[in-house]
């Protein structure tokens, strides 16, 4: 009769999220497009982003802890809203596949003379100040958030695309330093059917690497559209099927400038951390052909031996690997805190990261539902 009941609720949950996978790529769609901008700093495609994410809160059902599922804060930033250029030796380059602006870059406008300083390294002269421009060859180019202005600007140039000796180059680019950029967390929960003032905690965050000038932008399917999808289908799960623990929901922004966003939140907490069970920060969910890590296995043991029972049991992925404490994502400064934390991350796949190639259409949700059902079942040990 258990064995009867059990395929009965494997047969539902399959079908519950064989349509949600097209859920999730709807969500993640929206949050790479266009009109989003990267969800960054330039036309405040990060707020654009947190819009979108209440409507769908709104729609699911999601209570709110106070009078929105908004928590603001506020930190500086520095952007390149308007178009760039950069000309190496004639040949004008493409943003974003030739070359990156270093995010804490001032405004640079002329033309330099490039002497090279060591293999991979020119410095420029316009004859007029000490060096104002490095240029660095890359294998990649990987971009991130400034939140503070450097004293000199670098240019990183993708190597392979330049064999050759470097001469000169002609750069345009204007910064725009934003000293108190208002952004917010996202926060709402399904109330418990047995215990509502105790949590078990899902968070993402939502915020990626915006644009940088016109020419290019920075669309973070895998970081961490991905996760935001996963937060929203748990949400629309636990939503029809409550748990006898809150289940709470958390977006973050802020990450890639710092985990700004969880630092604000974990100091101003909606509601008491000590009521937290436990809690699962989801980044990078898009693939799975390798299985999944887990940050701070090694802390919490126990958790992580319930949760590598149930793919020994069900055969959900090829493996969870562990890894102990690291201040990689939003769950670090909650576990500082003492709350028991994970943070998971799919491997293998795509190996686009903090680049223009991190797109919805590239991403292939290997092990999506997997790792849906294995985080309902873990959390269903609590």
């Amino acid at each position: 009769m258990k064995q009867i009941i059990f395929i009965l609720f494997s047969f539902l949950f399959v079908n519950t999220y064989s349509q949600d996978t097209t859920y999730a790529r709807q969500v993640i769609k929206k949050l790479t497009s266009k009109e989003l901008l990267g969800r960054g700093y330039v036309n405040d495609g990060v707020n654009k982003a947190a819009s979108y994410i209440s409507k769908e809160l709104k729609t699911i059902g999601l209570s709110k802890f106070e009078k929105s599922y908004s928590q603001y804060y506020e930190f500086p930033v520095n952007t390149f809203p308007r178009t760039m250029s950069v000309v190496l030796d004639g040949k004008t380059l493409i943003a974003g596949k030739h070359y990156l602006i270093y995010p804490s870059a001032e405004t640079i406008k002329g033309g330099f003379q490039l002497f090279k300083t060591d293999s991979v390294t020119y410095e420029a002269n316009d004859g007029k100040r000490p060096f104002p421009i490095k240029v660095k060859l890359r294998k990649k180019l990987t971009y991130t958030v400034a939140t503070q202005i450097s004293d000199n600007a670098v240019i990183e140039l993708l190597k392979d695309s330049f064999p050759n000796e470097l001469k000169t180059i002609d750069v345009i680019f204007k910064n725009k330093f934003i000293p108190i950029f208002k952004c917010q967390n996202l926060c709402g929960f399904i109330k418990g059917t047995q215990q509502p003032d105790s949590f078990i905690v899902f968070t993402a965050h939502y915020d990626h690497l915006g644009a940088m000038g016109k020419e290019a932008y920075f669309p973070g399917a895998n970081d961490n559209a991905s996760g935001v999808s996963v937060l929203l289908n748990l949400a629309k799960y636990y939503k029809t099927h409550p748990s006898k623990y809150s289940i709470a929901f958390i977006f973050f922004s802020g990450e890639e400038a710092g985990l700004l966003g969880s630092k604000y939140y974990s100091e101003h907490p909606i509601f008491p951390l000590s009521k937290i069970k436990f809690l699962t920060n989801l980044d990078l969910l898009g693939t799975g052909d390798d299985g999944i890590m887990v940050v701070n296995a090694t802390i919490f043991k126990e958790q992580f031996e319930k949760l590598n029972q149930i793919n020994i049991e069900k055969n959900y992925l090829k493996q969870i690997k562990q890894r102990g404490k690291a201040a990689n994502s939003d769950h670090y400064w909650f576990s500082e805190k003492g709350v028991p934390s994970f943070f998971i991350y799919t491997m293998g796949g795509v190996t686009a990261y903090h680049d223009i190639y991190d797109i919805e259409k590239t991403l292939p949700l290997t092990k999506y539902l997997e790792v849906c059902k294995l985080l309902i079942e873990f959390n269903a040990k609590f």
